[in-house]
């Protein structure tokens, strides 16, 4: 539910490109890779969930960035609570309550470091809607979230990479589940965000406020159950695109990031209430941000 990206990945992007004439800007930690199988709806219906993830993101390689030999390191974690309600409030699907707080660490062998640090909260109510039923089972489940990001997150402007943000953000998604056959599914959450200003960006900009562009993200998977009900293998993947461009001082700027990542998973349905979740993903075809290797646990209990 939140790649997280984490805004320092970006922050680095701006500071090495801002040297060369063209920029790329501060995107917020969004969720790149953190959920994946059986996406559209939680696995245990009605009530209190708490998910933990830990994701570890190496990037090796700084795309379009005349900075040979620099990468960007991350250790994030995630802590998540999430109420599902029994009530129908719309077209008959029943409310519920995302609350994220996100710890990260970020590293690198170019730029000082904001060292460890509480990240942006995210707080998002949605819409869940109920499976629909076929004779053998469910067909297909969604659910609607409006996210937004909030700059509570470690930031200084003297340092180049932050855990948080310092800019609100409006990220809101819609998630299914299609089970394709008996055994195996077909799940996407897809994501549009928005971006507010930094009124104190990173001192290396030379520059008053700054606005991340607009951007489409998404991640999907294949699923199929080798053991009933409970373990799922498959493969699990995730895009980002910028759609509008940055902006410095109310001036648009090049350089529009882009990624793409796949890579193999599984799920482990350890009883009913109780979830593990691996996945890794391996990046290619990035534009003005780092592309490397992400890995990601998650664990879901159901109360």
């Amino acid at each position: 539910m939140g790649k997280l990206r984490v805004t320092a990945v970006a922050l680095l992007a701006a500071v090495v490109l801002s040297v060369s004439g063209a920029v790329a800007f501060d995107q917020p930690a969004v969720n790149l890779g953190f959920t994946s199988f059986v996406d559209g709806g939680p696995p245990a219906g009605q009530g209190v969930y708490f998910v933990e993830y830990v994701q570890y993101y190496d990037g090796d390689r700084l795309a379009d960035f005349p900075a040979p030999g620099a990468d960007v390191e991350a250790w994030i974690s995630l802590n998540q609570l999430l109420y599902q309600s029994d009530t129908e409030v719309f077209l008959g699907g029943k409310w519920g309550l995302d609350v994220i707080v996100p710890v990260v660490d970020v590293d690198s062998n170019v730029l000082p470091c904001n060292d460890t640090g509480l990240g942006d909260i995210l707080i998002g109510p949605y819409i869940q809607w109920d499976p629909i039923m076929g004779e053998n089972g469910p067909i297909f489940m969604q659910r609607i979230e409006l996210q937004t990001i909030i700059p509570t997150g470690k930031y200084d402007e003297d340092k180049a990479l932050n855990p948080g943000s310092n800019f609100w953000s409006f990220n809101p998604y819609w998630s299914a589940t299609w089970f394709a056959m008996p055994h195996l599914t077909v799940s996407w959450r897809i994501h549009y965000l928005w971006n507010g200003k930094n009124d104190d960006p990173f001192v290396g900009m030379r520059a008053d406020d700054t606005q991340a562009g607009q951007a489409l993200h998404g991640n999907f998977d294949v699923a199929y159950e080798v053991l009933p009900r409970q373990l799922r293998i498959g493969v699990n993947g995730y895009y980002f695109k910028q759609v509008s461009d940055s902006e410095i001082d109310g001036h648009s700027v090049n350089g529009r990031e882009k990624v793409f990542a796949i890579g193999p998973g599984m799920v482990w349905h350890i009883d009913k209430n109780n979830h593990l979740f691996f996945n890794a993903y391996f990046e290619s075809g990035a534009e003005y941000r780092p592309e490397g290797d992400r890995y990601n646990l998650r664990f879901v209990h159901h109360f």
